[in-house]
């Protein structure tokens, strides 16, 4: 009979748990505490452990390791009412297979039960330390979900894929993962694909050779070579163009890479860790972003939350800017009653670095004082367009969003803007995509709608990534 071995100083979570485990045919032990649950594993040897963190004496986490010693490969479960990233770390990395919050139903405990019965023989990491990690705040479930997501991802090697809407802490989580995982001690290299040149983004990612381009005056290693040994962090990877798409998929898939202008290829073992604020799968199906990238980018997924999902972590990490922007050397600031109300019922639509800028601000004016209501800077603007906006017929529409897609771009790029290429490779990918359909694959009569030759149809359908069938 299969045993199971259930520690928390709770009765209710043992004798719950335990009639759970009884009425899945397993043998139940309990214990109080990580002294009694050694006792116990020593003597019963459980296949199965359901541990809890906070008990009398030694904690949950600091017993793993004796509890490992008798219990060698038995999954254990590691459950908490107060999770955070650096105890889902702790728990993964010392070997758990699983990380539950509290309050939990006895529904999700039999699923995961269910999991650990079905991965017994795997081999956990019990080795590497907990490191201490500032910045991730967060106690409601949304966030908890978060941490136990980037603990398995750091104690793996998978491509991670982070989206969320700007100002949620995606390269924060990235550089988590990094400095949890394996690779720590290797470089983490960052780049915004959005802030690159079009047209340099091959030579930037891939590095390029002497005489490859005009101002190519001497061999430069691309930031993949650079991530050599550690990880990259590919931001805004939505922007990639299609060109360079191609070139990353070989070089994930490979790990080598070919300088822009060489012929030799350059080996380079890292880590891929994207992000995006933008749809990708809907740039997929628009032509914009190759499907079997995504598909390769996308392994292991992490959704971050808008702050309005999780308002209960509002004035936490209020109080958490107040601590780190003040500094080492000064009290805390306070924050009045009225000021947390009015955090709290803020819209928040640049997420957790609008309210950063906005306790910085309040900080500047406070003075180290009480932060009152009114040391809050004015509220952010809503997104959107007003009623009395709206156009009125799709040219309209259009116009309206490649003026807006324009000045942003100029003020972004300014003089080193694309914007002719730039527009051509937005625009004509669903408009071939719709001509194709409206044709049913007919690559000639689609070719004298469009206006064009059939071999150059091709070719920008062979550039975009684009299938006749």
């Amino acid at each position: 009979m299969t045993s199971l071995l259930v520690v928390d100083d709770e009765e209710s979570i043992c004798w719950g748990i335990s009639r759970l485990g009884q009425r899945l045919g397993f043998q139940v032990f309990c214990a109080s505490s990580a002294e009694d649950a050694i006792a116990v594993a020593e003597e019963r040897r459980p296949d199965i452990v359901v541990l809890d963190v906070r008990l009398p004496g030694m904690d949950g986490i600091s017993a793993i390791d004796a509890i490992r010693e008798h219990v060698r490969e038995s999954p254990i479960i590691v459950m908490t009412a107060y999770g955070d990233l650096q105890t889902a770390v702790a728990a993964v990395q010392k070997g758990a297979v699983e990380y539950l919050v509290k309050p939990f139903g006895l529904d999700q405990m039999e699923r995961v039960l269910a999991r650990a019965l079905e991965t017994r023989r795997r081999t956990g990491d019990p080795q590497r330390e907990p490191i201490a990690l500032d910045g991730f705040v967060g106690s409601t479930g949304v966030m908890q979900e978060v941490f136990k997501r980037i603990a398995l991802a750091a104690a793996s090697d998978a491509t991670v894929l982070l989206c969320g809407e700007s100002g949620t802490g995606k390269e924060l989580a990235a550089r988590a993962i990094h400095k949890y995982s394996s690779r720590s001690r290797g470089p983490f290299v960052a780049v915004n694909i959005a802030s690159l040149n079009p047209a340099l983004t091959e030579s930037e990612l891939f590095g390029h050779v002497r005489g490859a381009f005009t101002d190519a005056t001497e061999n430069r290693s691309g930031l993949l070579v650079q991530a050599d040994g550690g990880t990259l962090f590919l931001d805004e990877v939505a922007d990639i163009p299609i060109a360079a798409q191609v070139k990353l998929l070989r070089a994930v898939e490979q790990r080598e890479v070919t300088p822009v202008g060489g012929g030799q290829s350059v080996r380079t073992e890292f880590r891929l860790i994207c992000a995006t604020h933008q749809p990708l799968w809907e740039k997929v199906q628009a032509g914009l972003f190759r499907h079997d990238l995504y598909f390769r980018l996308a392994a292991f997924p992490i959704q971050l939350p808008p702050l309005r999902d999780r308002p209960e972590d509002i004035v936490p990490l209020a109080e958490y800017f107040c601590g780190l922007l003040s500094g080492s050397d000064r009290t805390n600031p306070t924050i009045s009653a009225e000021a947390r109300a009015e955090l709290r019922d803020r819209e928040w639509t640049g997420n957790v670095r609008e309210l950063r800028n906005a306790i910085e601000h309040a900080l500047v004016l406070s003075r180290g004082g009480m932060i009152l209501r009114d040391h809050l800077p004015s509220p952010s603007p809503r997104l959107g367009i007003s009623a009395g906006q709206a156009s009125t017929s799709p040219e309209a529409d259009i116009t309206s969003l490649i003026h807006n897609w324009t000045t942003s771009r100029i003020s972004q790029s300014g003089e080193s803007a694309t914007l002719h290429e730039d527009l051509l490779r937005l625009v004509e990918p669903p408009m071939l995509r719709a001509v194709l359909e409206k044709c049913r694959g007919q690559c000639a009569v689609a070719a004298r709608i469009l206006g064009l030759h059939r071999t150059t149809l091709r070719k920008k359908l062979e550039e975009y990534g684009i299938h006749l069938d």
